[in-house]
This record gives C-alpha cells, structure tokens and sequence, in this order.
C-alpha cells in the first residue's frame, strides 16, 4: 500500500474490527482483530485510579478561564499520533502557511509551540500518552480517538472539563451531536471536542449501478438501498446479472461500520452484557449478503480490498470523508485510472460516520489561554472553520459552516470532484452527519465488545457451521474473557 493507505489503515482500522460505539469507525492501529480487541480492552476498562469529580466546584463564569487553571506558560505543547492534522490546525489558528508549517513544527521553528508527534498509529497513542502523563514531561493539549477516549475524558487528573476554560454549550451551538456526545464523559460533562465530522456513506461505481440496477443518478442508486432489506435485495441482483462475479459491497468489516451505528440501546447496561434483536439481525443481514455473493471476503486494507474497485469484483465501499481523498481515488487507479470518473456517493442504507479525533486539555496544563484559543479557532470560529475546510479540505465539525459551504456549490478539492463526476460528495454526506445518534450508547466497553462481536459472527456464524446459540455462546466467551468484570448470562 502506499503511504496514504498506511496511515489510514493505522488511524482507521476499525472499520475490519468494528471496535468502539463511538468509533462506529473509529480509527484503529491494528490491522488484525486479535490485536485490536487486546489493545481495546485495555485501554476502555476504566481506570481505577480517576478521581470523583469535585461536586463542590464550580466553573468559571461563561466565557472566563477559571483561577485553578494556569496560564502564561513559555511553551505551548500539543501531542498526537501523527501529523496528519495538529501542523494544520496550528498553522490555521496562527495564520502559518500550510506548505511549511508540518516541517517548522517538526524542526522547531515555529516559537512558543512544541508538536509531540509518537508517528504511530492511534491505537498505540493511548500508551505513548500514559508515559507523558508518568514522566511529567509538558503536556497541554493532546488528541483521542474515540474508541479509548473516555480512558482519559473520565479520568479527571488527565483530561480538564472545558467549562473550567469558560466554554459551554454556545461556543459548540453548531456541532453534530454525535462528536458531542463522544467527548463527555458518562456523567455528561464535556471535556473534549472535534474539528471534524467524519460522516459516511456509499462510494460506488456509477457504470456498474448503470448496468446492474438501472440506477442513473445517486439518487436512484439511493433508492434502491435506503435500508438493510433493500441493500440485500440489490446485492442478490447485482450478483445474479453480473453472473457472480460483481458483489455490491467491499467487506464484512465496512458494512459492519455502517450497520453499526443503528444500535439503539448500550451494549452494556447495569454492568450486563446486551445481546438484541439488532444483533441477530445483523448476523442475518451479513449472511445473506455472504452467501449470495453480495459481499466480497476480502480483508479489510489489503490490496485485494482496493483493486476490487477497477477490477470489477465489487461495486461499491462503505466509505467516511477521510476516504475520499486517498483510498476512494486509490480504488479507482488513481487520477487517469481504470475507473476514475466513474464514481458516485449516495447516504446508503444507515446513517453513519467512521473515524475523527477529540481535542483534550491537560488538567495540569500552564496555558489555559492558548489551550482555549487553539479549541475555538479549531472548534467554533465559523470563520476559521470554514476557511479550514476548504484549505485542508476537510469536513469540519459545525452544521452552519457545512451547510453555507454546501448550499454555494464549494468545490472543496477538484480531484475527488471529477472522480465523482462533478458530484458534490460532501452535500452527499450532510444529512448523514445529522442523523446519527449517540445518546445515551456510549460505554467505556463498546471497542472490544464490537470487536468480539464481529469476529464470533464471522468466525461461528459465516465461515463456520454454527447456527444463532452458537455464534451468541461464541461472542458471550469472547466478551468473558476480555471484559472479567462484566456480568454475562
């Protein structure tokens, strides 16, 4: 794989694994399963040693940073797992060229600021973060994905309630809810926030839907493929007119990304392990789809996955907006490739978003002021967003921004755009972004569990001969043996 695919199958792999509710994407380091739900159990039990928030404190009045926290600091120090975005958000904030800014940060040079780049994959942050955090090395801000957040945003000797830098509910008035409801912790308080909203949809070859379905338009392609039912409908027609050879989706790990985000009730409840209707449902969903051909066995981030989308053995990708720009273009062939051109997005059959990243603050942070500024030109200056996202480009995390931008036609980079022929993919993806909901699912176990999930219904139920008992047997060992503490029937 090139660079690119390597650096999003590191920040993203758990589309193959399906780990954390709140990463129903989330971006994963590990490219096989077993190492992933390792790496989640450990990171999402909770931490033992968090201390109870201060009931008796209170936050500083709106829009001021409290006396508690310090400010005035010589160096402003920001860490991640990457480059991929902090050189860009600084350069945003400071008014820095985007050209320059990833190697000045990277040599030194840009003063008073200190980028801690781990260059490895999210999953493996959460380590590098609790060796900072030991060392007592200078720490501000740092990033989290979502699937081993709340390690951190329930732990308040690691991350600072944000409202202790006088930001509330006005300064986020436009964010999707789901990035909301990601970084608060279990009792709601907000400690981190995204810049982005990594909505998904369905990428697919135009030509193909043309051929196979009669679909001339996203529209009509999203017709046909609003719900699970209809999806599994258009796959069986789709292998049967294209003789077997043309399933309609990538891989059981994509669909799960999707499918994933429509789960109305926490995999966990009162320390109980819930195991639903919608589980069975989407064992049903997957093995029709893999038994009709529906659904290619290819492995997630291999290169089998990309170049089924030039050679014709499968039609389309569940697929986020960080996507588009890299993977979407390598499953073409590239710019001038064997089916650049000939792609379209539509919504798909469930609401859904795969991947993002949350800003958290440092309790022990001296810049509380720089903290603050650096999370409102990310976060909430409409102005900056949206120059961001444009410039970068990305889908930035704010309703009104996305919805200006989109309503004025904004070509937001033209090589994705003539790939989609001329389609505007991230209008595609607007309603999306709005319609997932997170209230209320989010535990500090759902990594694992859907990790677990996933591989008892691909190992017991598709690949193996068990029937429904089986594949929950399956999954209940998977879940006792990661997760001791958890209660399982």
């Amino acid at each position: 794989m090139n660079t690119l695919k390597k650096t999003l199958a590191l920040v993203a792999t758990l589309a193959m694994a399906a780990t954390a509710f709140a990463s129903c994407g989330d971006d994963a380091s590990s490219s096989s399963s077993s190492s992933e739900a390792s790496s989640s159990e450990s990171s999402e039990t909770p931490d033992e040693s968090s201390e109870t928030p201060d009931e008796s404190s209170e936050a500083a009045p709106s829009g001021e940073i409290d006396a508690s926290v310090a400010t005035g600091g010589d160096t402003f120090t920001v860490a991640a797992w990457n480059a991929d975005d902090v050189p860009y958000l600084i350069a945003q904030w400071k008014g820095i060229s985007f050209d320059t800014i990833a190697d000045d940060l990277a040599g030194g040079k840009v003063d008073g600021i200190n980028f801690i780049n781990f260059g490895v994959g999210g999953g493996d942050a959460s380590e590098k973060y609790d060796q900072l955090f030991q060392s007592g090395e200078d720490l501000d801000v740092y990033f989290c994905e979502a699937d081993w957040a709340l390690k951190y945003i329930n732990d308040d000797t690691k991350t600072l309630a944000l409202d202790k830098l006088g930001l509330g509910d006005a300064d986020f008035a436009n964010i999707y809810s789901y990035t909301d409801e990601i970084g608060k912790t279990t009792d709601g308080v907000r400690k981190g926030v995204s810049w982005q909203a990594a909505a998904g949809g369905f990428y697919y070859r135009a030509d193909l839907a043309k051929d196979y379905l009669d679909a001339d338009s996203p529209e009509a392609m999203q017709a046909q493929i609003s719900d699970w039912d209809k999806f599994v409908t258009a796959a069986e027609t789709v292998a049967d007119k294209s003789g077997g050879k043309t399933a309609l989706a990538d891989t059981l790990g994509g669909m799960w990304q999707a499918y994933a985000c429509g789960r109305t009730q926490p995999w966990v409840v009162d320390n109980k392990l819930v195991i639903d209707d919608f589980c069975k449902d989407f064992a049903d969903t997957a093995k029709k789809l893999w038994d009709c051909g529906g659904i290619t066995k290819n492995g997630q981030w291999t290169d089998e996955w990309t170049a089924a989308g030039t050679n014709d053995t499968c039609m389309g990708y569940f697929v986020s907006t960080w996507g588009f720009g890299g993977f979407a273009l390598d499953a073409a062939g590239g710019e001038g490739g064997a089916t650049y051109g000939k792609w379209n997005v539509c919504q798909g059959p469930q609401a859904f978003y795969w991947g993002g990243t949350w800003i958290v603050v440092n309790p022990a942070t001296d810049n509380g002021d720089l903290a603050k500024e650096f999370i409102l030109s990310a976060t909430s200056d409409e102005a900056q967003m949206s120059e961001y996202a444009t410039k970068k480009p990305e889908y930035v995390n704010n309703s009104k921004v996305m919805d200006d931008l989109i309503s004025s036609n904004t070509v937001f980079n033209e090589t994705i755009t003539n790939n989609l022929g001329g389609q505007n993919f991230y209008a595609a993806l607007a309603d999306n972004a709005k319609n997932i909901n997170f209230n209320g699912l989010i535990t500090p176990y759902d990594a694992t569990i859907k990790t677990n999930f996933i591989n008892a219904v691909q190992e017991t139920y598709l690949d193996g001969s068990g029937d429904w008992d089986a594949t929950q047997e399956a999954f209940k060992d998977k879940v006792a043996e990661a997760i001791t503490d958890l209660e399982i029937d």
